[in-house]
């Protein structure tokens, strides 16, 4: 069967589906995506990721192309269509077709839109064969992280030089202070020399990560602290775990970085105890509900 995409109001076999070369996501960047995890036909965390879709929106002075509701049946009717039930959903809206100008279009034209979802292998149940390992990067993006644009290539870069070497990704870090910020596809987080779960706090040059949001509100719940105090390199590597999350990820155990091991080189018990929490929240939560 053919994958079915959506482009700009139709339902098209993917192969056949095409955006205008003079598309500003095309030429400029200049467009908002989301990556959405798709689990026994139910959007995981579905809210959060439309909230942080309409806030990268507003942030770059892009209009929802259509009302929210209307957004969330589109993406059940692509999944519908393409008979996926466990997959990663991918939409992204763009400014749409204009002259090629840097500025805004004098006379806005309509948002482009383009959802397609893809299968993914089952989510997985063994916490200590989805260990990984990092790498670290100085952090070269642009200083509007917190927006979810499309120009992702400093992103790429690091992703390749992780591949490269052997890991699944960098950790990205603050030439001048050596803080940490955060992965190029993720949120990072380690388990400090005390015992702390620590990531960094939000502000502009980090990604509000859904998934991070989603496994903070399951920590409040079970009465478990965390700490958004900004840690260094040198930090990261006298710690005793460190993980990262996102909507591809879920929560994954680093267990090397730069070729050393973090602690003992083996995953540890709060990282073990976190993969379960949402793997929970990811199966039964009763918020994901379609």
């Amino acid at each position: 069967m053919s994958k079915i995409a959506y482009v700009n109001g139709q339902y098209l076999p993917q192969s056949q589906a095409a955006v205008n070369i003079e598309d500003r996501g095309y030429q400029f960047g200049d467009g908002i995506y989301e990556v959405v995890h798709l689990y026994d036909g139910r959007y995981v965390d579905e809210d959060l990721h439309l909230s942080r879709l309409e806030r990268s929106l507003r942030e770059i002075q892009l209009p929802m192309p259509m009302s929210r509701a209307a957004l969330s049946l589109v993406l059940r009717e692509v999944a519908r269509r393409n008979r996926v039930t466990e997959g990663l959903l991918y939409m992204q809206v763009t400014r749409g077709v204009a002259r090629r100008d840097h500025p805004f279009p004098a006379k806005p034209v309509p948002p482009a839109l383009v959802v397609t979802v893809k299968r993914i292998p089952p989510y997985p149940t063994d916490v200590d064969k989805w260990q990984a390992a990092a790498i670290t990067l100085p952090d070269l993006r642009w200083a509007r992280r917190d927006i979810k644009s499309v120009n992702l290539l400093p992103n790429c870069l690091a992703r390749q030089a992780a591949r490269e070497k052997g890991a699944i990704e960098a950790i990205l870090y603050e030439e001048a202070t050596g803080i940490v910020t955060e992965g190029a596809a993720t949120t990072f987080w380690i388990v400090d020399e005390k015992g702390a779960i620590r990531t960094r706090h939000l502000d502009h040059v980090i990604l509000p990560g859904c998934t991070r949001a989603a496994l903070m509100a399951e920590l409040k719940a079970l009465g478990m602290a965390w700490d958004e105090t900004p840690y260094t390199v040198d930090d990261m590597r006298k710690a005793r775990e460190a993980f990262i999350t996102s909507a591809t990820s879920f929560v994954r155990p680093i267990t090397k970085i730069d070729g050393a091991p973090v602690g003992d080189g083996k995953v540890g018990p709060v990282v073990r105890r976190l993969f379960e929490i949402f793997a929970r929240h990811v199966k039964g939560d009763l918020k994901n509900a379609a």
